[in-house]
């Protein structure tokens, strides 16, 4: 077993959506009939939390709904999703939002939602942020879109240090984007595709940071890409300045020198970076510059990549090949950090997500075989979309059975309902 107090040889007993006994003589306290999910060589860990997952629901069904996006997250080891409030109409006000959370009621693990920033996502005038926080989102983002007017962010951000909650940002200065498809660098020239600069991301983090520290208020700075974006939140928390940030599985393993192919599958918002940056950002992951591993999850059905690579949207799928590519990249206890107990204290779901097992604690867990070796198989994922850069690759490690409030959701690898 392994959660933020360390690895120890347990069995664990849930009964009542509550785990009951943690030790290692303690199946005689289960119930009568108990079911038993068998984990011998595997690690038992809170469930993962992820702070960006894009559901699609409502407006996109076709490519994804809050079912769907759950199962995958259930089958990748979650036990509780943020979803992005980039869908249509957006969740800007509190009718989409008891959607959404509705919708969630039926999924198999927790969904929780995040609020828009600005109304329609569009950077002009704030969403009501104190309607939306009085249904628990803790949240909010105009993800897919960065605030671009300063004033304005800095507004939001009074506001939000009032409710006490956070705000993520999809840092990216628009014009300084413009009509980017991948990073602007060596490859972009080489394929003559039109770049986006480092600076883009950058000019937007430390921005912020100014904002931070002018305001006193949390920022969580949302799929950091570049080197130069790392090393401004490493001083910032050096300062000690109330900043979090998250790196997407993709920028961990995944360069620019992908987009070779033209295969709009790796076209992703950040774009995919250089080997320095893809380096940087492991660097920041394990030494806790970077707070956690998120998935920005982002189906997209196959007609709508299958266009020119400047033309397709951006995204790639994550819910499902998460925990492997930190794998694949740091050591268990790392990932986990990453994945399960640092991304629940920046959603504000801890302790029901992430905290310690212990008797009394929610029965909220995953169960992970380190030793087993798969290959991902597109067609076979829970997503109504296909659109993985991990096709045909083989890793190390994977989610085996998940217990969502105390329900056996997944076992043995297969979805329970």
């Amino acid at each position: 077993m392994l959660d933020a107090r360390g690895r120890r040889r347990a069995d664990v007993v849930v009964a009542d959506g509550v785990i009951r006994a943690v030790g290692p003589d303690v199946l005689g306290d289960a119930p009568a009939r108990a079911r038993v999910l068998e984990a011998s060589g595997c690690v038992v860990a809170p469930g993962l939390v992820d702070l960006h997952a894009h559901l699609r629901q409502p407006g996109a069904e076709e490519a994804e709904t809050v079912e769907t996006g759950g199962r995958a997250a259930a089958l990748g080891g979650y036990t509780a999703v943020v979803a992005m409030p980039n869908t249509d109409p957006p969740v800007d006000s509190a009718a989409v939002a008891r959607e959404v959370l509705a919708l969630g009621g039926r999924a198999l693990v927790e969904v929780c939602v995040a609020g828009a920033i600005t109304i329609g996502r569009a950077g002009k005038r704030l969403a009501p942020m104190g309607e939306l926080a009085a249904l628990g989102v803790r949240l909010f983002t105009d993800d897919g879109a960065g605030v671009q007017d300063g004033a304005l962010m800095r507004r939001a951000l009074d506001y939000a240090k009032g409710l006490g909650v956070t705000l993520a940002q999809h840092c990216e200065d628009d014009h300084l984007a413009g009509a980017g498809a991948m990073h602007e660098g060596a490859w972009s020239s080489r394929l003559g595709l039109p770049g986006i600069p480092s600076a883009a991301e950058e000019s937007m983090v430390a921005r912020d940071i100014a904002l931070a520290r002018l305001t006193g208020a949390r920022v969580h700075f949302l799929h950091l890409s570049t080197a130069g974006s790392v090393e401004l939140v490493r001083r910032a928390k050096a300062e000690g300045l109330p900043v979090t940030a998250e790196a997407a599985p993709h920028h961990l393993v995944l360069t620019d020198a992908s987009c070779a192919s033209y295969d709009a599958c790796y076209k992703v918002n950040p774009p995919l970076r250089t080997e320095t940056d893809v380096t940087a950002v492991r660097v920041g992951v394990l030494d806790g510059t970077i707070d956690a591993i998120a998935t920005d999850h982002a189906p997209h059905l196959p007609e709508a990549k299958d266009v020119p690579f400047d033309d397709a949207p951006s995204g790639m799928l994550g819910l499902e090949t998460a925990l492997a590519v930190a794998l694949s990249v740091m050591d268990i206890a790392q990932a986990l950090a990453s994945l399960s107990w640092k991304p629940a204290t920046i959603a504000g779901l801890s302790p029901r997500h992430g905290g310690p097992v212990e008797p009394g604690a929610a029965a909220n867990l995953c169960v992970i075989d380190p030793a087993l070796s798969w290959t991902v198989d597109p067609v076979r994922l829970a997503s109504r979309s296909r659109n993985t850069p991990f096709g045909g690759w083989t890793f190390m490690g994977r989610n085996r059975h998940t217990v969502s409030a105390g329900e056996a959701v997944v076992v043995d690898g297969e979805a329970q309902r």
